[in-house]
């Protein structure tokens, strides 16, 4: 795969996405994962309820997380119910030199550690911080995590929201952030095994092999710069 030289291109302004506050189907077909006040139908990853780094304020899921906290308080929030084929919506925003992820295909076993063990992982981040990740190729906003490098780059400036949606249908994936296609790409072909066979994700023997599994809200990198807060909302999603 070619890494060209990125092409800066200024952010699309896009209309907010209309939350839900019941898990009933909306008119457009997307049903909300997110009731705006509580974190039902969620837990943490490994665990029974959800740390206690994890909240809901001001109508959106935040992440506040303490670097001197135990990992059970900001492991990875992952949904309830399993999902195969789906279009995925949500908004994301974070403090400076943050960084986290949305990761599907999750599976949920005592010999997983992490949720990246086994999903793909949309990369979301903050791009104005000089930290490690935020201008690297292929783990920038928007970016397939350490795979496909988007060849936008259109994330908004911390403190600001971010839309992004995620389409899985039988293998076929394509991110979009801020209205704009960042990744599409197709699962389980020669041509995935070979991306898959260069990178850390090659020696993970169960990684992106399922067809199904849970979506996770990714608990954010110690990057040593406190506090480090991240946000999500209108998170919505339609099975296909």
């Amino acid at each position: 795969m070619s890494r060209a030289p990125l092409k800066v291109l200024a952010a699309c302004c896009i209309a907010a996405l209309p939350a839900y506050a019941s898990a009933a189907t909306a008119p457009d077909g997307f049903t909300s994962l997110f009731d705006g006040k509580t974190l039902s139908g969620w837990h943490s990853f490994g665990q029974k309820g959800t740390g206690k780094d994890w909240s809901v304020v001001d109508g959106a899921i935040e992440l506040h997380r303490d670097l001197k906290a135990p990992r059970e308080d900001f492991a990875d929030l992952v949904t309830d119910k399993e999902y195969e084929n789906f279009d995925l919506k949500l908004e994301w925003k974070m403090t400076p030199c943050a960084d986290a992820g949305i990761i599907f295909n999750v599976q949920e076993a005592p010999k997983y550690r992490e949720t990246w063990e086994t999903g793909p992982e949309m990369q979301i981040a903050d791009l104005v911080c000089t930290k490690p990740d935020s201008y690297t190729l292929y783990e920038r906003s928007g970016d397939l995590f350490d795979l496909i490098s988007a060849p936008v780059e259109n994330v908004r400036e911390h403190g600001n929201w971010n839309a992004i949606e995620i389409i899985v249908d039988h293998g076929h994936v394509q991110f979009f952030q801020n209205g704009r296609k960042t990744v599409d790409t197709t699962l389980w072909t020669p041509e995935w095994n070979a991306l898959v066979a260069k990178t850390k994700f090659a020696k993970m023997p169960d990684y992106a092999r399922f067809h199904k599994g849970r979506i996770a809200l990714q608990g954010g990198e110690d990057k040593g710069i406190e506090p480090i807060r991240i946000s999500f909302r209108n998170i919505r999603i339609k099975e296909l």
